[in-house]
């Protein structure tokens, strides 16, 4: 069911996804943008964490150009060990997402490590522990991965402008690492949000300028409103895993990136018995919305065949903590 909110709290929600303005007053500036007041902003901001319509504002961080290693994992769980499977999956700190779907390979997570040989030793210690298979599907291409909802105007199926981060790592300075670090703590919803990103009075005075770099880098994408979905009417989610030819994945997936359900999209290495190669995760108010995205996606680009996995339960969803200091 959609949520009722008013038409500032969707303009606001929107502009807020799109992330905070950098500068030493960002409520202020984006008062300005939607005609309003810093008051007025911070106050609905406030409201819409309290309702629960915002889950934080927090920094959108691109792992890769920390020089962090990461992969989707799926195994087959016989029932009686889902909890126990599950359990110690979740228990792992580079786990920020897992998942049971509705495919017999039904656990579905997120693994990040410092490197792919970090990545091999966890998934070869839960298959000695547990008896079971996991299998790693690394990233070869990204396509997208931005995760925003339009909530005055989703009934356009196509959109241009979404984002692709970039996938090398970058050097830090002591005082990038600093704000990081504060970074992770979340944003207060006050007039100057970035003043205590650090406890050092000389990075302190230069908190924006060193948020800039970051964002100049590709280290730091946005600091923005991550929303609860479900909440706002967006109940219908789906992984779409489809199997394309190797040398049409690169179009397929740049297509398939363009409609607007369409939050993640990568191409995948794939493994014995797994032919999938081309992946996106789908939300939407309706399942019409997707049954219309991937019949126009499988119209226009070279589709072998491809695969729904529903969500059947959500086990963890959790920022991951890196260690910077």
């Amino acid at each position: 069911m959609t949520v009722a909110m008013t038409d500032f709290q969707k303009r606001l929600c929107v502009r807020l996804q799109e992330g905070l303005p950098l500068c030493a007053e960002p409520f202020a500036e984006i008062a300005k943008l939607l005609h309003s007041t810093e008051t007025e902003v911070l106050e609905q901001t406030r409201k819409l964490k309290e309702f629960g319509f915002v889950r934080r504002l927090s920094a959108v961080l691109n792992h890769r150009a920390l020089g962090m290693a990461s992969t989707l994992v799926t195994a087959q769980v016989p029932r009686d060990q889902v909890d126990s499977v599950a359990a110690a999956v979740n228990a792992l700190a580079g786990v920020s997402h897992n998942y049971l779907r509705g495919h017999p390979y039904n656990l579905w997570f997120t693994l990040q490590g410092r490197s792919a040989d970090q990545i091999e030793e966890i998934l070869r210690g839960l298959q000695k522990r547990f008896g079971i298979e996991f299998h790693s599907l690394p990233v070869t291409q990204v396509f997208k991965l931005d995760v925003r909802f339009d909530l005055e105007d989703d009934d356009v199926l196509t959109h241009e402008g979404y984002d692709v981060p970039g996938t090398e790592p970058v050097p830090l300075r002591p005082e990038h690492k600093q704000v990081l670090d504060g970074l992770q703590q979340g944003i207060e919803t006050v007039s100057r949000p970035f003043d205590t990103l650090s406890g050092d009075p000389a990075v302190r005075e230069e908190i924006v300028a060193l948020l800039v770099e970051l964002r100049t880098l590709g280290v730091l994408r946005r600091i923005a409103a991550v929303l609860n979905y479900r909440k706002l009417g967006y109940t219908t989610n789906v992984m779409l895993a489809a199997e394309v030819p190797a040398e049409s994945v690169a179009d397929a997936g740049r297509s398939l990136a363009r409609f607007r359900a369409v939050s993640h999209c990568y191409a995948r290495r794939t493994f014995e018995g797994w032919p999938c190669n081309l992946f996106a995760m789908l939300h939407a108010r309706s399942e019409t919305t997707i049954t219309r995205t991937i019949h126009e996606f499988a119209k226009a680009a070279n589709v072998r065949s491809h695969l729904l996995l529903p969500t059947v339960a959500e086990l963890k969803k959790q920022p991951i903590r890196h260690t910077f200091l």
